[in-house]
Protein backbone atom coordinates (compact mmCIF):
# COMPACT_ATOMS: atom_id res chain seq x y z
CA UNK A 1 0.00 0.00 0.00
CA UNK A 2 1.10 3.50 -0.54
CA UNK A 3 2.43 5.28 2.48
CA UNK A 4 3.10 8.96 2.83
CA UNK A 5 6.99 8.29 2.08
CA UNK A 6 8.09 11.35 0.09
CA UNK A 7 10.43 9.30 -2.51
CA UNK A 8 13.61 11.79 -3.18
CA UNK A 9 15.43 12.12 -7.12
CA UNK A 10 18.55 10.77 -4.86
CA UNK A 11 17.55 7.92 -4.29
CA UNK A 12 17.94 7.01 -7.90
CA UNK A 13 20.23 4.49 -9.14
CA UNK A 14 19.70 4.29 -12.85
CA UNK A 15 22.12 1.49 -14.44
CA UNK A 16 21.83 1.08 -18.50
CA UNK A 17 21.46 -2.99 -19.97
CA UNK A 18 21.76 -3.25 -23.29
CA UNK A 19 23.20 -1.07 -25.82
CA UNK A 20 20.68 0.79 -27.53
CA UNK A 21 17.72 0.86 -25.53
CA UNK A 22 16.66 -0.29 -21.41
CA UNK A 23 18.08 0.94 -17.98
CA UNK A 24 17.12 -0.91 -14.67
CA UNK A 25 16.54 2.03 -11.68
CA UNK A 26 17.40 0.76 -8.00
CA UNK A 27 16.84 2.80 -4.68
CA UNK A 28 13.30 3.60 -4.81
CA UNK A 29 10.06 1.98 -4.25
CA UNK A 30 7.58 3.20 -6.35
CA UNK A 31 4.26 2.74 -3.93
CA UNK A 32 5.77 6.09 -2.47
CA UNK A 33 4.93 9.22 -3.28
CA UNK A 34 7.55 10.90 -6.21
CA UNK A 35 8.63 14.23 -5.43
CA UNK A 36 8.80 16.57 -8.38
CA UNK A 37 12.23 15.99 -8.85
CA UNK A 38 12.33 12.57 -9.04
CA UNK A 39 9.33 12.09 -11.43
CA UNK A 40 11.07 14.87 -13.63
CA UNK A 41 14.73 12.39 -12.98
CA UNK A 42 12.54 9.03 -14.25
CA UNK A 43 10.91 10.91 -17.15
CA UNK A 44 14.30 11.80 -18.40
CA UNK A 45 15.30 8.21 -18.01
CA UNK A 46 12.13 7.29 -19.88
CA UNK A 47 13.04 9.64 -22.61
CA UNK A 48 16.44 8.59 -22.69
CA UNK A 49 16.26 4.43 -22.49
CA UNK A 50 13.30 4.13 -23.84
CA UNK A 51 12.11 1.32 -21.49
CA UNK A 52 13.09 1.31 -17.80
CA UNK A 53 12.56 -1.63 -15.28
CA UNK A 54 12.40 -1.20 -11.42
CA UNK A 55 12.79 -4.81 -9.64
CA UNK A 56 11.28 -5.88 -6.77
CA UNK A 57 8.41 -3.29 -6.11
CA UNK A 58 4.98 -4.16 -4.28
CA UNK A 59 2.34 -2.22 -6.03
CA UNK A 60 -1.13 -3.38 -6.59
CA UNK A 61 -3.51 -1.56 -8.92
CA UNK A 62 -4.66 1.30 -6.68
CA UNK A 63 -0.66 2.02 -6.24
CA UNK A 64 0.62 1.04 -10.51
CA UNK A 65 -2.45 3.50 -10.96
CA UNK A 66 -0.87 6.16 -8.44
CA UNK A 67 2.62 5.73 -9.63
CA UNK A 68 1.55 6.51 -13.82
CA UNK A 69 -0.85 9.05 -13.00
CA UNK A 70 2.26 11.19 -11.58
CA UNK A 71 3.12 10.72 -16.14
CA UNK A 72 0.19 12.45 -16.85
CA UNK A 73 -3.56 11.44 -18.01
CA UNK A 74 -4.22 7.83 -17.66
CA UNK A 75 -6.69 5.65 -20.17
CA UNK A 76 -9.51 3.32 -19.74
CA UNK A 77 -8.96 0.09 -21.07
CA UNK A 78 -10.01 0.12 -24.73
CA UNK A 79 -11.81 -3.40 -24.30
CA UNK A 80 -13.99 -4.47 -21.89
CA UNK A 81 -12.70 -6.70 -19.08
CA UNK A 82 -14.17 -7.44 -15.90
CA UNK A 83 -14.33 -9.96 -12.68
CA UNK A 84 -12.76 -9.30 -9.20
CA UNK A 85 -11.10 -6.06 -8.81
CA UNK A 86 -11.08 -5.19 -12.69
CA UNK A 87 -14.57 -3.60 -12.08
CA UNK A 88 -12.84 -1.15 -9.60
CA UNK A 89 -10.21 -0.25 -11.89
CA UNK A 90 -11.43 0.11 -15.70
CA UNK A 91 -7.90 1.65 -16.08
CA UNK A 92 -5.91 -1.62 -15.42
CA UNK A 93 -5.55 -4.49 -18.24
CA UNK A 94 -4.74 -7.52 -17.01
CA UNK A 95 -2.96 -9.55 -19.30
CA UNK A 96 -3.53 -13.71 -18.78
CA UNK A 97 -4.53 -16.81 -20.38
CA UNK A 98 -7.17 -16.74 -17.75
CA UNK A 99 -8.53 -13.61 -18.68
CA UNK A 100 -8.56 -14.76 -21.99
CA UNK A 101 -10.45 -17.92 -21.78
CA UNK A 102 -13.13 -15.63 -19.43
CA UNK A 103 -13.72 -13.12 -22.64
CA UNK A 104 -13.27 -15.53 -25.81
CA UNK A 105 -13.49 -19.21 -24.25
CA UNK A 106 -9.97 -20.14 -24.85
CA UNK A 107 -6.43 -18.71 -24.83
CA UNK A 108 -6.68 -15.89 -27.39
CA UNK A 109 -3.13 -15.00 -26.86
CA UNK A 110 -1.73 -18.34 -27.92
CA UNK A 111 -4.52 -18.91 -30.71
CA UNK A 112 -3.73 -15.32 -32.40
CA UNK A 113 -0.21 -16.41 -32.30
CA UNK A 114 -0.88 -19.23 -34.34
CA UNK A 115 -2.38 -17.24 -37.06
CA UNK A 116 0.59 -15.37 -38.08
CA UNK A 117 1.88 -15.30 -41.54
CA UNK A 118 5.10 -13.21 -40.47
CA UNK A 119 7.80 -14.13 -38.08
CA UNK A 120 7.89 -10.40 -36.81
CA UNK A 121 3.84 -10.44 -36.15
CA UNK A 122 3.84 -10.43 -32.27
CA UNK A 123 6.12 -6.89 -32.65
CA UNK A 124 3.23 -4.27 -32.02
CA UNK A 125 3.28 -0.45 -30.50
CA UNK A 126 0.28 -0.19 -27.90
CA UNK A 127 -3.24 0.24 -29.54
CA UNK A 128 -1.42 2.31 -32.46
CA UNK A 129 -4.64 1.30 -34.32
CA UNK A 130 -6.09 3.98 -33.05
CA UNK A 131 -5.32 8.40 -33.80
CA UNK A 132 -4.01 9.03 -30.49
CA UNK A 133 -1.83 6.01 -29.64
CA UNK A 134 -0.90 5.88 -25.92
CA UNK A 135 2.19 7.60 -25.03
CA UNK A 136 3.12 5.57 -22.54
CA UNK A 137 2.82 2.17 -20.54
CA UNK A 138 3.35 1.19 -16.93
CA UNK A 139 3.21 -3.11 -17.11
CA UNK A 140 3.82 -4.77 -13.54
CA UNK A 141 4.12 -8.64 -13.34
CA UNK A 142 2.43 -10.60 -11.03
CA UNK A 143 2.91 -14.19 -11.75
CA UNK A 144 6.03 -15.35 -14.05
CA UNK A 145 6.26 -19.23 -15.63
CA UNK A 146 8.77 -21.24 -14.20
CA UNK A 147 10.60 -20.52 -17.83
CA UNK A 148 10.10 -18.41 -20.39
CA UNK A 149 7.40 -15.63 -20.70
CA UNK A 150 10.30 -12.41 -21.18
CA UNK A 151 8.80 -9.25 -23.21
CA UNK A 152 11.05 -7.88 -25.59
CA UNK A 153 11.47 -4.24 -26.86
CA UNK A 154 12.83 -2.22 -30.15
CA UNK A 155 14.49 1.31 -30.23
CA UNK A 156 12.56 2.85 -32.92
CA UNK A 157 14.92 6.03 -32.95
CA UNK A 158 17.58 4.04 -33.24
CA UNK A 159 16.09 2.16 -36.28
CA UNK A 160 15.65 5.23 -37.74
CA UNK A 161 19.20 6.94 -36.88
CA UNK A 162 20.80 3.58 -38.67
CA UNK A 163 19.23 3.97 -41.92
CA UNK A 164 21.01 5.83 -44.70
CA UNK A 165 20.31 9.39 -45.66
CA UNK A 166 18.74 8.19 -48.85
CA UNK A 167 16.55 5.62 -46.84
CA UNK A 168 15.45 8.60 -44.15
CA UNK A 169 14.71 10.91 -46.85
CA UNK A 170 12.47 8.29 -48.76
CA UNK A 171 10.63 7.62 -45.84
CA UNK A 172 10.23 10.85 -44.06
CA UNK A 173 7.03 11.66 -46.10
CA UNK A 174 5.30 8.28 -46.16
CA UNK A 175 2.31 7.41 -44.44
CA UNK A 176 1.13 3.96 -43.01
CA UNK A 177 -2.47 2.58 -42.34
CA UNK A 178 -2.51 1.00 -39.08
CA UNK A 179 -5.22 -1.90 -38.50
CA UNK A 180 -5.92 -5.15 -36.45
CA UNK A 181 -4.79 -8.01 -38.37
CA UNK A 182 -2.15 -6.78 -40.29
CA UNK A 183 0.37 -9.73 -39.45
CA UNK A 184 -2.35 -12.28 -38.98
CA UNK A 185 -4.41 -14.60 -41.30
CA UNK A 186 -7.93 -14.61 -39.51
CA UNK A 187 -10.09 -16.77 -41.19
CA UNK A 188 -14.44 -16.03 -41.01
CA UNK A 189 -15.10 -19.49 -41.10
CA UNK A 190 -13.36 -20.78 -38.33
CA UNK A 191 -15.19 -20.82 -34.69
CA UNK A 192 -11.89 -19.24 -32.61
CA UNK A 193 -11.53 -16.43 -35.39
CA UNK A 194 -14.96 -15.85 -35.72
CA UNK A 195 -14.89 -14.76 -31.57
CA UNK A 196 -12.11 -12.47 -32.02
CA UNK A 197 -13.81 -10.99 -35.37
CA UNK A 198 -16.17 -10.20 -33.69
CA UNK A 199 -15.52 -8.52 -30.91
CA UNK A 200 -12.99 -6.47 -32.62
CA UNK A 201 -15.77 -5.77 -35.46
CA UNK A 202 -17.53 -3.83 -32.21
CA UNK A 203 -14.88 -1.70 -31.69
CA UNK A 204 -13.47 -1.26 -34.85
CA UNK A 205 -9.98 0.75 -34.76
CA UNK A 206 -8.19 2.02 -37.94
CA UNK A 207 -5.93 4.79 -38.18
CA UNK A 208 -3.46 6.51 -40.28
CA UNK A 209 0.18 7.88 -39.24
CA UNK A 210 3.38 9.01 -40.30
CA UNK A 211 5.84 6.31 -41.10
CA UNK A 212 8.75 8.59 -39.30
CA UNK A 213 7.15 9.86 -36.24
CA UNK A 214 8.94 13.38 -34.62
CA UNK A 215 8.55 12.52 -30.33
CA UNK A 216 7.42 15.56 -28.90
CA UNK A 217 9.12 15.96 -26.30
CA UNK A 218 12.65 14.91 -27.69
CA UNK A 219 12.57 16.19 -31.25
CA UNK A 220 14.04 12.86 -32.25
CA UNK A 221 12.88 11.36 -35.40
CA UNK A 222 11.00 7.50 -34.72
CA UNK A 223 10.47 4.33 -37.33
CA UNK A 224 6.71 4.43 -36.07
CA UNK A 225 5.88 0.97 -37.55
CA UNK A 226 4.76 -2.13 -36.24
CA UNK A 227 4.40 -5.43 -37.87
CA UNK A 228 1.14 -6.47 -35.96
CA UNK A 229 -0.24 -3.22 -37.15
CA UNK A 230 0.86 -1.84 -39.82
CA UNK A 231 -1.30 -3.13 -42.46
CA UNK A 232 -0.35 -1.09 -46.06
CA UNK A 233 1.87 2.03 -47.08
CA UNK A 234 -0.58 4.69 -48.77
CA UNK A 235 -0.19 5.20 -51.78
CA UNK A 236 1.96 2.29 -52.91
CA UNK A 237 0.53 -0.78 -54.70
CA UNK A 238 -0.05 -3.59 -52.57
CA UNK A 239 3.36 -5.27 -54.41
CA UNK A 240 5.56 -2.09 -53.48
CA UNK A 241 3.94 -1.49 -50.02
CA UNK A 242 4.90 -5.65 -48.86
CA UNK A 243 8.72 -4.86 -50.23
CA UNK A 244 8.98 -1.41 -48.21
CA UNK A 245 7.07 -3.09 -44.86
CA UNK A 246 9.50 -5.65 -45.03
CA UNK A 247 12.80 -3.80 -45.15
CA UNK A 248 10.73 -1.50 -42.62
CA UNK A 249 10.38 -3.94 -40.29
CA UNK A 250 13.69 -6.06 -40.54
CA UNK A 251 15.50 -2.87 -39.47
CA UNK A 252 13.07 -1.91 -36.33
CA UNK A 253 13.31 -5.27 -34.94
CA UNK A 254 17.36 -5.71 -35.61
CA UNK A 255 18.68 -6.90 -32.67
CA UNK A 256 21.00 -4.45 -32.04
CA UNK A 257 18.56 -2.64 -31.37
CA UNK A 258 16.41 -4.40 -28.25
CA UNK A 259 16.64 -5.67 -24.95
CA UNK A 260 15.37 -8.55 -23.40
CA UNK A 261 13.94 -8.50 -19.72
CA UNK A 262 13.23 -11.69 -17.74
CA UNK A 263 9.92 -10.79 -15.32
CA UNK A 264 10.37 -11.78 -11.57
CA UNK A 265 6.85 -11.00 -9.15
CA UNK A 266 6.57 -7.46 -8.73
CA UNK A 267 8.94 -6.31 -11.42
CA UNK A 268 7.63 -3.31 -13.44
CA UNK A 269 8.46 -1.82 -16.44
CA UNK A 270 7.78 1.52 -17.74
CA UNK A 271 8.22 2.27 -21.31
CA UNK A 272 7.81 5.48 -24.44
CA UNK A 273 5.07 4.09 -26.89
CA UNK A 274 6.20 6.70 -28.92
CA UNK A 275 9.85 5.32 -29.39
CA UNK A 276 9.35 1.87 -28.92
CA UNK A 277 8.15 -1.84 -29.98
CA UNK A 278 7.40 -4.42 -27.98
CA UNK A 279 6.88 -8.32 -27.93
CA UNK A 280 6.04 -11.24 -24.94
CA UNK A 281 8.18 -14.20 -25.75
CA UNK A 282 5.33 -16.63 -26.50
CA UNK A 283 7.47 -19.48 -25.49
CA UNK A 284 5.58 -20.56 -22.09
CA UNK A 285 1.88 -21.31 -23.30
CA UNK A 286 3.20 -25.30 -23.41
CA UNK A 287 4.67 -25.27 -19.68
CA UNK A 288 0.84 -24.72 -18.70
CA UNK A 289 2.36 -21.94 -16.08
CA UNK A 290 0.61 -18.94 -14.92
CA UNK A 291 1.80 -15.61 -16.52
CA UNK A 292 -0.34 -12.42 -15.05
CA UNK A 293 0.83 -8.70 -16.04
CA UNK A 294 -1.08 -6.05 -15.18
CA UNK A 295 -0.68 -2.61 -18.24
CA UNK A 296 -1.87 1.11 -17.32
CA UNK A 297 -1.38 3.13 -20.14
CA UNK A 298 -0.50 6.98 -20.44
CA UNK A 299 -2.70 9.19 -22.96
CA UNK A 300 -0.76 10.34 -26.12
CA UNK A 301 -1.04 12.71 -28.67
CA UNK A 302 -1.19 12.55 -32.44
CA UNK A 303 2.01 11.30 -33.89
CA UNK A 304 3.02 14.14 -36.51
CA UNK A 305 6.26 13.83 -39.61
CA UNK A 306 8.89 15.54 -40.23
CA UNK A 307 6.31 16.48 -43.44
CA UNK A 308 4.08 17.99 -40.60
CA UNK A 309 1.31 15.63 -41.67
CA UNK A 310 -0.72 14.44 -38.49
CA UNK A 311 -2.24 11.27 -37.93
CA UNK A 312 -6.21 10.63 -38.28
CA UNK A 313 -8.38 7.82 -38.01
CA UNK A 314 -10.13 5.82 -40.82
CA UNK A 315 -12.26 4.45 -37.86
CA UNK A 316 -13.22 4.03 -34.58
CA UNK A 317 -12.58 6.74 -31.31
CA UNK A 318 -9.85 8.78 -30.13
CA UNK A 319 -8.59 7.75 -26.91
CA UNK A 320 -9.35 10.11 -24.23
CA UNK A 321 -8.44 10.67 -20.63
CA UNK A 322 -10.25 8.42 -17.63
CA UNK A 323 -12.50 10.13 -15.50
CA UNK A 324 -14.12 8.89 -12.64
Amino acid sequence: MATDTIASAADLDVRRVAGYIGAEIHGIDLSNTLDDATVAAIRTALLTHKVLFFPGQKLDHRTQIAFASQFGDLMARARPQSGGELDEFPQVWTISPEKDVEAYGFDHEEHYRSRQHSGFGGWHTDLSTAANPPAASVLRCDRVPLYGGDTQWANLVAAYEGLPGSLQRFVDGLQAEHTFFAAYDMNPFDERDRTILDQVNKNPQVAVHPVVRVHPETGEKALFVNPARVNRIVGLSPVESRHVLSMLFREVTRPAYTVRYAWTPGAVAFWDNRSTIHMGIGDYAHTNDPRTLHRVTLLGDKPVGPDGFTSHKVAGREFTAYRP
